[in-house]
């Protein structure tokens, strides 16, 4: 009888070890991708995107490459300038319904109605700040392949695409917060920021 426990002991060992060993990976690829996206300091981050004129291969494997960055980083935006590609595009994943993503977005509509929460960045380690944004916005763009599309996206989601947006325009939420928090956050940052 003891040796049937202990062989149910060896399987539970065996679990947590391959559960460790997961979270493990998935923190080292976390921490790769991270290493590919600027990070505060970067002067990409705070450089306007331009149009994108050419829908082709390159473009699709930024747009992949882009989406295996943010899924590995664990975020749910990622907009080009935080890759260093001056282009206007980001990839986004707010909901159950899988990437997507959106070559230049242009928010067509926008509620009067905001709300505030705390932000963080995939750019700006360890900072959370509050945003105040619309609680819904409707966005016009083209997808990788130059067709056109039309998202509306409430609360959550509006909230990913409009920071998203602002790191197009070269615009960071530290630049959206209030005094105090911005200086918090930079107290976080600074010690971090690249000297060039």
């Amino acid at each position: 009888m003891a040796h049937e426990h202990e062989h149910e002991h060896e399987q539970e060992d065996e679990h947590e070890d391959e559960e460790a060993r997961a979270e493990a990976e998935a923190d080292a690829r976390r921490r790769f991708a991270l290493a590919q996206i600027r990070q505060y300091g970067d002067p990409a981050l705070r450089l306007k995107a331009h149009e994108v004129t050419d829908f082709d291969d390159d473009l699709r494997r930024l747009v992949d490459r882009m989406i295996e960055l943010m899924h590995d980083a664990q975020g749910v935006g990622l907009a080009a300038t935080q890759v260093g590609v001056l282009r206007r595009l980001f990839v986004f994943e707010p909901d159950d319904e899988g990437p997507r993503a959106i070559v230049n977005p242009v928010v067509v509509e926008r509620a009067d109605e905001t709300a505030v929460d705390d932000e963080g960045c995939l750019s700006l380690q360890g900072v959370r700040v509050p945003v105040e944004r619309s609680t819904r916005v409707v966005l016009e763009g083209k997808d990788p392949n130059g067709e056109d599309v039309r998202v509306e996206l409430d609360e959550y989601g509006s909230r990913v695409v409009q920071h998203e947006l602002d790191h197009l325009d070269g615009v960071l939420i530290i630049d959206r917060t209030d005094d105090e928090r911005r200086k918090e956050a930079l107290a976080t940052l600074r010690p971090r920021a690249v000297l060039r």
